[in-house]
């Protein structure tokens, strides 16, 4: 049973972690409900803080200015900036308020856990959205945005329900995400060798 905790736990960390990595506000603001007003999440100090009325006010509207911003062409980019540092952050106290059902991970662990997952993730989106704006002429980005909101509420909420089950489909999401961003990169090493050739 002990294990079975466990692998939730990390479970919940892992999913609601690279939730964040799409949109900060969606894994905290249902994180935060849940935890205030079901007896499925208890939060120690200084978590605690995230179900407070206030918070949870200002996560709402930070949620709503996010999505508004983020399916504008040009303004999405200018978003995906800001959020470089907001999404690791959101991730890290994700996973670490989290850990605290896994009592052999230190918060410094769990933090920077937290912060590579959302952040990770945070770079394939950022590097994914200018070539959506530029092989559609910016009228892709809201349906990318829309389809990446509704991935990050699917996530969190299977986090919370199914969180065993969240920590393998976690994994695999970041096996293929990281296997397409190498494969990106791969591609546009080789086009700028291409072009080099070409000139010379």
């Amino acid at each position: 049973m002990e294990i079975v905790n466990a692998l939730g736990g990390i479970g919940a960390a892992f999913g609601l972690s690279t939730s964040a990595g799409l949109n900060a506000y969606i894994p905290l603001l249902i994180f935060a409900l849940v935890a205030r007003f079901t007896d499925l999440i208890q939060l120690t100090e200084p978590y605690d803080l995230l179900t407070r009325t206030w918070m949870l006010i200002l996560l709402a509207v930070l949620l709503l200015v996010e999505m508004l911003v983020d399916k504008v062409p040009a303004a999405d980019t200018v978003n995906d900036i800001i959020q470089t540092l907001i999404r690791p952050t959101a991730g890290a106290v994700l996973f670490a308020a989290n850990a605290n059902i896994i009592s052999d991970v230190s918060p410094v662990v769990a933090l920077l856990i937290g912060v590579l997952l959302a952040g990770g993730v945070h770079s394939a989106k950022s590097i994914a959205r200018p070539a959506v704006t530029a092989s559609t002429a910016g009228t892709g980005n809201w349906l990318v945005s829309i389809i990446e909101d509704v991935i990050a509420v699917v996530m969190s909420i299977l986090s919370i329900l199914l969180p065993v089950v969240m920590f393998f489909v976690t994994i695999l999401l970041l096996f293929f995400g990281g296997r397409w961003v190498l494969r990106w990169r791969r591609r546009r090493a080789s086009k700028a060798v291409a072009g080099n050739l070409s000139v010379t």
